[in-house]
């Protein structure tokens, strides 16, 4: 079997999400608390998807980032990814995992690399590490050297090159055994935005040439919205998302805010029927801690509960849906008008 064709890539059928969840839970316990990092998180991924998790600090989105690369285990719910179940899996098992399936970008060159070896000598171990031969190796790192625009640069120290140049050779690194999963935990959080650019634009590009899912966690609106799906996480739930409807990837991501963009941007209904209402848009609608919820032609109206007893006082942090609703223009979206058909929660476009 060819080390640039992991076995375990057989399983996947093409026409299943690569990443379901399902009632994702995962509880740490710090001294004598449990602290609940995600509560019931829904998500799917398409294969060749490229998507953003964005939501404020605490939100669950690194959780849920070290769930799908097998770092940490859920402690309930279900979560499949690339044809395994990862809750099933023993140590072993995951490890193989990890191994043939995922690959890493972190925002700290230190976690990518290793500062006493050249670029191409940080490719090369990992692959000797998986036991591919010399020629493979040889073979897979010129490749992937020149997928990266740094095969002049190759044979230099760490700290003769930039920091673009550094996180070019660490995504060098992470395609390094293949992966059908790419996760991106702030991987353009330490350069330039004109550096940045061109990380999105080749992560865009290598999505192409290898058939990759790509996830990454960003706090930046502007590299979210490089994605073609946006997912706030807000307290250990997936709360919305923002879909780019027809745009194309390689301007969004060399060309950010220099022309129109269509969005469609959307409230998440999880398995159990529940949602989460934007702060700003329950302060619109005057709702409290209670609401009456009526059906009307086309859909479902929402509206604040008359004897509720308690104003709105909004959030004290400004939740992920605030804050990346303005991830498409200089301006924010105003909340949409509630209209019979479509109640608070219809469907909105921005142009």
């Amino acid at each position: 079997m060819s080390a640039h064709t992991p076995e375990s890539t057989h399983s996947i059928n093409p026409d299943q999400p690569i990443i379901s969840a399902a009632g994702l839970v995962k509880i740490f316990k710090v001294d004598d608390l449990e602290v609940v990092a995600l509560q019931g998180l829904d998500l799917e991924v398409a294969q060749g998807e490229m998507l953003a998790l964005v939501g404020p600090s605490g939100s669950g989105k690194s959780t849920l980032l070290s769930a799908l690369g097998g770092l940490d285990r859920p402690s309930a719910g279900k979560l499949i990814v690339a044809g395994r179940d990862l809750l099933k899996l023993n140590n072993r098992e995951l490890t193989r995992y990890r191994r043939e399936q995922i690959g890493f970008v972190w925002q700290q060159t230190t976690r990518n690399l290793l500062p006493y070896l050249t670029g191409r000598e940080n490719i090369d171990l990992l692959m000797t590490l998986a036991g591919n031969t010399a020629r493979e190796r040889r073979n897979w790192a010129n490749e992937l050297l020149d997928a990266v625009g740094m095969q002049e640069h190759a044979d230099r120290k760490l700290a003769e090159l930039s920091g673009g140049q550094q996180q070019r050779i660490a995504i060098a690194c992470a395609l390094a055994n293949r992966p059908t999963l790419l996760l991106g935990d702030e991987p353009t959080g330490e350069v330039d935005w004109p550096t940045a650019q061109l990380i999105l634009k080749l992560l865009h590009d290598l999505r192409e040439r290898y058939g990759l899912t790509i996830v990454l966690v960003t706090h930046d609106p502007r590299v979210a919205a490089a994605a073609d799906r946006v997912i706030a996480i807000r307290d250990g739930r997936t709360s919305s998302e923002t879909v780019n409807v027809d745009r194309d990837t390689d301007v969004v991501a060399v060309e950010m805010h220099t022309g129109p963009l269509q969005v469609e941007e959307m409230v998440v209904v999880d398995r159990a029927g529940r949602l989460q209402i934007p702060g700003d848009q329950r302060a619109l609608a005057g709702i409290g801690r209670r609401a009456r919820v009526e059906l009307v032609d086309g859909g479902i109206l929402i509206r604040a509960a008359t004897d509720d007893g308690e104003e709105h006082s909004g959030d004290t942090e400004e939740d992920a849906d605030t804050l990346y609703r303005n991830l498409y223009d200089s301006t924010p979206l105003e909340a949409p008008r509630p209209r019979r058909g479509t109640g608070l929660f219809g469907r909105w476009r921005r142009t």
